[in-house]
């Protein structure tokens, strides 16, 4: 199916032709349903920390004296966050009336609320009075241009005359929890190229005023999701889509391409938030609370996963074992099915000889987001794991009641330990599930496509990780998916 000059355009992108041929299989084959046995909840799965379990967390935390960084996948544009603006633009072009039902009528009547307001009212061609003058200089490069713009360098919070975009709250943020003993907050994040300028260009602008402001140094990092990391895209028949050009088309595999980028990092522990959810400096005080009791908690398992694997080098006593399987059963909820004695050791030294993340999980009150759920993996053990709607049966029924009975929802609140009891780093490639990606249906050029997305990056990329959930309150949760979302209290 592939040419000699498909192999070429291959090649130039840095892909593996084995990995294509992988990807054409499973457009072929589809990824199989995850194994769930019961959703995690307080009663199984998800840890409840009592206030005296947070001081000992707070404490550890307070002692250590690692290196942390916090990584921030910000690419992509925003245009998701103004669907319903470009939708009231296209009806006014058409010659149509906005109706006062549409969700664009939200922003007219508080457009002054908005923190981008006195940029978009400061436009030469500005006029209150025109609905598309409004749409066209807020979406369109004319104006501000932000239909087009990441989601990092958006405007979304107004104090007095100045304003920040979420990668500066993200500056501020790090400042509370990922600041170190030698001063420094680091932060990597992930930006398209093409937004690259605009990111170096803010933090040259705010860097000095910011560490001044919050005492410490920034070291900031700026990566990119590898091309070699695409997807080849086909058509409803599995075969490898064309464009007008001839050349096969290649997509951005979704942020499960970022374990790459991930893999780069040489910090201890690593905190992972989205760069949307981001909620006012001075509503911050549960999230660096809970930030830092959850790095404590991590802290804490691993200790005590290092004291287990070096008792695990010269020790073969049955008692030990016990408490291994007792401890990986509580803590991570892994089931250890039967193993003969003679493998028993290497079994649980691979069990707990692999990258740690603790996950904050919030009570599920209807926002939108992968859930936490145990499930049982190929070698008969279970594991906790957030999984996608993609990745459930939803036809069936046994499946559909677990989800409905599921309490608690992924705000991608993750730190993560990723190195080994020696000190040094995990491959992160060794512990990534290649049977959880899913398909999804585009288009290109007016035709349908499909769509390879990679392991999601907290879901099958972290598949063989040890994971503990930890209850957060919904406070740490302030995600920005509309531009409505704005109006919310956390944000204004």
């Amino acid at each position: 199916m592939l040419t000699e000059l498909d192999l070429k355009q291959v090649e130039q992108r840095g892909a593996s032709v084995n990995d294509i041929h992988k990807q054409l299989d499973h457009f072929k084959s589809g990824f199989p349903f995850l194994d769930i046995v019961a959703p995690a909840t307080p009663v199984k799965g998800i840890k409840v920390l009592s206030r005296k379990e947070q001081r000992e967390a707070l404490n550890r935390y307070e002692s250590y004296n690692g290196e942390i960084c916090k990584f921030v996948p910000a690419s992509g544009a925003a245009t998701r966050m103004f669907k319903d603006l470009y939708e009231a633009l296209s009806t006014i072009e058409n010659g149509n009336t906005i109706s006062q039902e549409s969700p664009a009528t939200t922003l007219f009547s508080n457009l002054k609320k908005f923190p981008f307001y006195d940029e978009l009212s400061n436009c030469p061609s500005f006029n209150p009075e025109s609905q598309e003058s409004i749409l066209r200089l807020l979406l369109m490069p004319e104006g501000l241009g932000y239909g087009s713009m990441p989601k990092g360098l958006i405007k979304f919070h107004r104090y007095g005359k100045k304003v920040r975009t979420p990668f500066e709250e993200h500056l501020a943020e790090a400042s509370k929890y990922a600041k170190t003993f030698d001063g420094i907050a680091r932060m990597v994040v992930t930006v398209s190229k093409e937004h690259l300028i605009g990111f170096e260009q803010l933090l040259m602008q705010v860097k000095n005023d910011y560490e001044r402001m919050y005492g410490c140094k920034f070291e900031v990092t700026f990566t990119q999701q590898k091309a070699a990391t695409d997807t080849i895209a086909v058509d409803m028949d599995n075969r490898p889509f064309r464009g007008a050009d001839g050349n096969l088309l290649f997509r951005p595999a979704g942020h499960g391409a970022l374990i790459e980028n991930l893999n780069e990092i040489e910090s201890d522990i690593v905190v992972i938030k989205n760069i949307d959810n981001i909620c006012r400096d001075e509503l911050t005080t549960d999230t660096i609370h809970w930030k830092r009791v959850l790095i404590g908690t991590l802290i804490e398992l691993q200790l005590k996963i290092n004291q287990y694997l070096k008792s695990l080098e010269c020790s073969k006593d049955d008692k030990l074992f016990k408490e291994i399987i007792t401890f990986l059963e509580r803590e991570f909820s892994i089931a250890i099915p039967h193993i003969p004695k003679e493998i028993l050791k290497d079994y649980l030294w691979a069990k707990l000889n692999r990258p740690v993340r603790v996950c904050g999980m919030v009570k599920n009150l209807g926002e939108p987001g992968g859930g936490p759920y145990i499930v049982k993996d190929a070698d008969g053990a279970t594991s906790l794991q957030i999984l996608e709607s993609a990745q459930l049966d939803i036809q069936d029924l046994k499946i559909r009641e677990m989800v409905e009975r599921s309490t608690h929802f992924n705000p991608v609140d993750i730190v993560c330990s990723i190195k080994n009891f020696r000190g040094d780093k995990f491959d992160l490639h060794k512990y990534v599930d290649p049977e959880t990606g899913f398909i999804s249906y585009k288009s290109a050029e007016g035709r349908p496509i499909k769509a390879l997305e990679l392991p999601g990056l907290w879901n099958g990329a972290m598949s063989q990780w040890n994971t503990l959930f930890v209850e957060v309150p919904v406070t740490t949760f302030s995600p920005v998916k509309t531009i409505f979302d704005l109006l919310r209290a956390e944000h204004q």
